[in-house]
């Protein structure tokens, strides 16, 4: 007697940053540390203090959120303009450095989100513009490794801060398509991020997309973009009514 063959996997893209990670503490110190060496080598060859005014956390990720252009961040913080560049280059230099990366926290819920996806036989696939090597540290440092499948990840190390969405359009296509070639279920599914970027790229491979809003992106900011649905975390997400006809659909 022929044995039936095993159903195959039903597998679920997930963005990392916003979704899992919370960045806000790193950017916002990596915000501070940028402004800090701009005034002490303004004094240092000019002998003269910059009048610079730090942004709270509050105000400086209220604009990041809502897609505020780091140069009109910079100018809101006192930087004269011929030294706006000095200080975006200072912050894309020192953002990824090991010492601000330790700021980066586990978002609530994230963990209890993926431990469920795990027990309902779910294949997580995570797509993110972080270094492969940056995403394998935290995961082992949060004891969450075991229970991602498969990191699709950027090899420059400064794409997560640059945020473009053609380059997470090509690691979700690259993704998808060795999750089928392997034989795994890709349809339906969906694409989880917290930026415009996860959504475009999860409309183009034709996926649900879920927008998250508590990472650096907005609610009304997101909505724009027209995602399948939004909602406030991953556990929320996961535990949703729109996810669980998703994934009872396998």
């Amino acid at each position: 007697m022929t044995s039936l063959p095993m159903p195959s996997k039903q597998v679920l893209f997930c963005d990392f940053d916003g979704p899992i990670v919370d960045v806000s503490e790193r950017y916002y110190r990596t915000y501070k540390l940028g402004l800090s060496t701009l005034q002490a080598s303004y004094q240092q060859h000019h002998a003269a203090t910059l009048p610079l005014q730090v942004l709270s956390k509050n105000q400086f990720w209220w604009m990041k959120r809502n897609r505020v252009a780091d140069t009109d961040i910079a100018m809101r913080s006192g930087v004269p303009a011929d030294l706006i560049d000095t200080l975006l280059q200072q912050v894309q230099r020192i953002v990824n450095h090991p010492h601000l990366l330790q700021w980066d926290t586990l978002q609530p819920g994230a963990d209890t989100a993926i431990h469920q996806l795990k027990r309902m036989g779910i294949r997580l696939v995570l797509v993110t513009l972080r270094h492969p090597r940056q995403v394998q540290a935290f995961l082992q440092a949060n004891d969450l490794s075991q229970y991602i499948d498969e990191i699709f990840g950027a090899s420059d190390i400064n794409a997560a801060h640059l945020n473009q969405a053609e380059q997470k359009v090509a690691l979700l296509e690259r993704a998808l398509a060795a999750q089928k070639s392997q034989g795994y279920q890709t349809s339906p599914t969906c694409m989880i991020g917290d930026t415009e970027a996860d959504i475009i790229a999860g409309q183009r491979a034709e996926m649900i997309t879920v927008a998250l809003t508590n990472g650096i992106r907005s609610y009304d900011y997101l909505k724009r973009y027209q995602p399948t649905t939004i909602a406030p975390t991953l556990l929320q997400a996961v535990q949703s009514r729109n996810m669980t006809q998703v994934l009872q659909a396998a």
